[in-house]
């Protein structure tokens, strides 16, 4: 079953341009794990937040994509941009008006 993951990431003060910046570059190696979209997002109401929309070919598929080394390195430069504060929510999609 497909997987959703949403969620917030907090950033330190004034660094979330950078940490959109990081978020998005281009990486073959999430959609070669199962990643079916990876969308990142902002609000002016909240300047220290990153908003993150993941879908997964599975809860699986998401989990090991957790260990793989690029995306370890990536967690890792990411670290020092973030506050610590995080939110979201994850679910099992059952179904969608826009595909069979």
């Amino acid at each position: 079953m497909t997987y959703a993951n949403v969620g917030t990431l907090g950033t330190a003060p004034g660094r979330r341009d950078e940490l959109v910046a990081h978020l998005t570059q281009r990486s073959a190696e999430l959609a070669d794990a199962g990643c079916l979209l990876y969308e990142v997002g902002v609000r002016d109401d909240q300047p220290d937040t990153v908003f993150v929309a993941e879908l997964w070919t599975s809860a699986e598929a998401h989990r090991a994509s957790l260990q793989l080394p690029q995306v370890q390195a990536s967690i890792a430069a990411a670290r020092p941009l973030l506050s610590g504060e995080f939110g979201g929510f994850d679910f099992t999609v059952v179904g969608s008006p826009l595909r069979a």
